[in-house]
């Protein structure tokens, strides 16, 4: 059985504890799968957490911390506030996450409106004397400009190194304010991964927003997601169903109703696996284990078992039938505009794994992908969640299956080797160096448009916009240079120096 997750604890467990996850791995799809050991690190078999041979590189050019993860979560929450208890350095972020914020607030047809983020802003006598007096001023500040139904305290790494007593400052706060007030343990150095951080978020949200006595609404399904259009309400409208958007963009009540729901699913294992898990543990509310949406395999096992989850089996096969028949004339034609070309995918672990399977369902021939990171099990333990063995099972293998936490000089030789005719990327830190390549990129702003039946289509279309541009990239190839030596550019194993670290004094 997997492990239960611990609720009474001010602060979650990393990644790497709980889960193994690992940020550096070279080799096929297939041989992770093997050495991660999904159901035996499930069945709790596998001691010492989940480790795999992970390669370590004697440096880092870069990555995102788990602080940045409760920015774009808990900032992201309509009717609260978010306090970085930071360096102002730390709130660097709020601009891009603003832009992020106000875009899906318009594409879910919210109110548009600006983040809302204070920084304490430490300088270096707040090191040496503490800043407890920035920290309750600040939620004085916050409660007196928004009247926030609830007020989240990220840490940082600052705040972590001088020991700052967070949480009885929220607690006496919240009792003098009477809102929820929620400090979330998040420095960058807790955790190698910033996938963490959502599970920071989420981990303050159950112990301290969630209804502890709720009024059971059988028709709620809660999605845990980003800030993505809204794909799943019209999916899920066919079964008589409503949906809870949670974490970004929803407001405080949408996070209350959480248990509430009758079930919960997730656009990605990645971001939803701590708090589904928890949601079942704790509140009794069903985490849909199935397949992620992408594709007709996954998406076919993911309705069926949220149908019989909720108890609408009745409705389910004939949309089933129904949505296939509709797009498979439209993915006939895709499949024939896309045949010879090669793609490679750049995200996350979980999301990547079903971005794959989508571009495989469009005869678009995979190669090779880079992860972020890669979690050998996810919190629930159960094999219909397995993603990778999904993938490898319904849609075969990938030659080329690397996990490195966004370096670039890395990325350079794993696309060299595989050389695709463009690349499917999240963070976008990475496109360009593929550009310089020749390589076009599709940017993933909308996370949610390889999703479901429509997704398939979506995802074919936007690679025929980027293949458009190919001329472009081949221009900016022909006029740029790598910022990287001639040594480099010729190696062909993109994880030398992580191997072999003794060549960077020769």
């Amino acid at each position: 059985m997997p492990k239960k997750i611990n609720l009474d604890i001010a602060e979650v467990e990393s990644r790497e504890h709980r889960l193994g996850t690992i940020i550096a791995w070279d080799g096929k799809a297939s041989d992770l799968h093997r050495e991660s050991g999904y159901e035996s690190r499930a069945c709790g078999k596998k001691k010492d957490g989940c480790r795999l041979c992970e390669v370590k590189g004697p440096f880092t050019q870069g990555s995102v911390c788990s602080e940045q993860m409760v920015e774009c979560q808990a900032g992201n929450v309509r009717d609260a506030v978010l306090i970085q208890h930071s360096p102002i350095g730390c709130g660097a972020g709020q601009v891009p996450y603003n832009s992020i914020y106000r875009n899906g607030l318009a594409m879910r047809h919210h109110k548009v409106e600006n983040i809302r983020i204070i920084n304490t802003n430490l300088i270096e006598s707040d090191m040496v004397f503490g800043a407890a007096g920035k920290l309750k001023q600040s939620i004085d500040d916050a409660w007196e400009r928004y009247q926030p139904k609830a007020i989240f305290i990220a840490t940082s790494c600052a705040t972590g190194i001088i020991g700052e007593d967070m949480e009885s400052i929220a607690r006496e706060k919240e009792a003098e304010l009477k809102i929820p007030i929620i400090p979330i343990a998040c420095e960058g150095f807790r955790s190698k991964h910033w996938s963490t951080g959502f599970d920071a978020t989420q981990h303050g949200i159950l112990r301290q927003l969630v209804k502890r006595n709720p009024k059971k609404q059988e028709d709620l399904v809660n999605v845990i997601n980003l800030w993505g259009s809204d794909v799943f309400t019209p999916m899920l409208a066919n079964l008589n169903l409503r949906v809870n958007y949670v974490v970004d963009l929803a407001s405080v009540d949408d996070l209350e109703q959480l248990s509430e729901a009758a079930a919960t699913v997730g656009f990605c294992y990645t971001l939803s696996s701590y708090m589904a898990a928890a949601l079942e543990q704790h509140f009794g509310v069903p985490e849909v284990k199935a397949p992620m949406p992408y594709g007709f395999a996954g998406t076919d096992a993911w309705l069926r078992e949220i149908a019989k989850v909720t108890h609408r089996e009745d409705l389910v096969e004939q949309f089933i039938e129904a949505e296939h028949k509709r797009v498979a004339p439209r993915i006939a034609q895709l499949k024939q505009k896309l045949k010879g070309i090669k793609g490679y995918v750049a995200t996350g672990s979980a999301y990547a794994h079903g971005l794959i399977q989508v571009l495989r369902e469009l005869d678009v021939e995979v190669n090779g992908s880079l992860v972020f990171h890669h979690d050998p099990v996810y919190d629930s333990g159960d094999p219909r969640e397995d993603s990778l063995g999904h993938l490898i099972e319904n849609y075969g293998d990938v030659g080329s299956f690397n996990v490195s936490n966004r370096q670039q000089y890395q990325f350079y030789g794993l696309l060299k080797e595989v050389n695709p005719d463009f690349i499917l990327i999240r963070h976008n830190g990475l496109a360009p160096l593929a550009s310089r390549m020749g390589i076009p990129a599709a940017p993933l702003g909308d996370e949610h448009i390889a999703i479901g039946y429509d997704g398939i289509v979506n995802l074919g279309e936007s690679i025929l916009d980027v293949l458009a541009h190919k001329k472009f990239h081949d221009d900016i190839k022909a006029h740029t240079k790598l910022p990287y030596k001639k040594w480099w550019l010729e190696q062909k194993d993109p994880y030398l120096l992580a191997k072999h670290p003794e060549v960077i004094n020769e």
